[in-house]
């Protein structure tokens, strides 16, 4: 693979055809057309519910829906503030659900994972909200030290995470999680195990929460380690209440390209009935301004950018799953210049190397298994 950016180079047989306007970004390195991009993908005879999103924004919404539109996402799962409830159902009416999150926002972190956060899942739970999202990456060692709480704050197994979930199950709630992060981040950021843990280390806890609490876990980004599906398999062989999903693109994209399409075709067939479909897709307001802010290392400033932000996700899911593609991710991926710094810079990209999932499991994974899973919540 050439390093540096590699937008100009030449179109692949089979790559979507470029804008006119050549309008290049880290979400978009080839100036692709994501909207003939999308509607050339497969037709499918079933919807997809996306249960992992973060979406805030009227104005990012209206993209958003485009963006739903033209990938078939039927319905949306969201972690946003309370007071993004009302102005999201707004926009996409009966098609969205929401996640309860603790507020990071507030001055009083360490109050926003204890009382404030029992005090929020009460104020979801009245919006009808039937799941806890409890975040326990190992960089929580560091937010927690940012603002003066003991390093553990947001492990699994401290009392006030284990209340907290206690009361979640109370209200009726499933549990989401977020467990570990990427191999690149544990070659890197985590070097320090003494301080982190190992990656196997990041799981004690969470197979200890799921002993404990007997309701639907769904751990985001194939369970923080799509790099070791025997990993995953032997997780999920343990605990029947557990389901993995796809979020976090450009970790799918890297990771799930590197195995053999046998192994993730064996993989997705076993599991189909445990698995769902995810993006992590951020919204923002500010995506669609100039100088708008950041979502994902990436950055938009007005409306076509903020969709070719938004669309590139389901685009290269959809892609990794669906079809025979062959090529170079359209989306740049820092973690490349993270591991290996002299060959990579920020805007190259992995292979993104296509699956052709059969379609019965693509149906289980995009619908029948959220839909199962989820709609008694409604």
């Amino acid at each position: 693979m050439q390093t540096g950016n590699n937008c100009r180079r030449r179109r692949r047989e089979g790559e979507p055809m470029s804008n006119s306007t050549e309008s290049f970004s880290e979400a978009n390195r080839f100036g692709w057309d994501y909207e003939s991009a999308g509607a050339a993908l497969p037709s499918l005879p079933f919807p997809i519910w996306d249960v992992h999103s973060h979406l805030s924004g009227a104005r990012a919404a209206h993209v958003m829906k485009r963006v739903m539109d033209l990938f078939g996402i039927e319905r949306i799962y969201s972690m946003s503030q309370p007071e993004e409830l009302a102005v999201l159902r707004d926009v996409l009416g009966d098609r969205i659900r929401f996640i309860a999150t603790p507020d990071f926002r507030s001055k009083d972190r360490q109050s926003a994972l204890a009382g404030g956060y029992a005090r929020r899942l009460r104020q979801f739970a009245t919006e009808g909200v039937r799941i806890a999202k409890f975040w326990s990456a190992p960089r929580g060692v560091d937010f927690a030290e940012q603002f003066g709480a003991p390093g553990d704050s947001f492990r699994l197994n401290t009392p006030h995470v284990q209340a907290n979930m206690g009361l979640a199950v109370e209200l009726g709630m499933h549990i989401m999680v977020h467990i570990s992060d990427p191999d690149t981040w544990f070659a890197t950021h985590y070097s320090d195990s003494t301080r982190y843990g190992d990656k196997l280390s990041q799981y004690v806890a969470f197979e200890e929460a799921m002993d404990r609490f007997p309701v639907p876990f769904i751990a985001a980004h194939l369970g923080g380690w799509p790099e070791n599906l025997e990993f995953l398999s032997g997780l999920l062989s343990r605990h029947d209440q557990l389901y993995l999903d796809t979020s976090a693109t450009k970790w799918m994209v890297r990771e799930l390209s590197r195995h053999s399409v046998q192994e993730r075709q064996s993989f997705f067939e076993r599991w189909s009935h445990r698995l769902l479909f995810g993006s992590d897709i951020v919204t923002r307001d500010s995506h669609l301004s100039p100088g708008g802010s950041e979502a994902e290392d990436l950055k938009s400033s007005s409306d076509s950018e903020a969709f070719d932000l938004y669309a590139s996700r389901y685009w290269a899911l959809r892609t990794l799953f669906e079809t025979d593609y062959h090529g170079e991710s359209p989306i740049a991926d820092p973690d490349l210049s993270l591991v290996e710094p002299d060959k990579y810079t920020q805007t190259d990209a992995p292979p993104l190397i296509g699956s052709l999932t059969p379609t019965h499991v693509l149906r289980c994974i995009y619908y029948q298994t959220p839909h199962a899973l989820l709609s008694p919540l409604d």
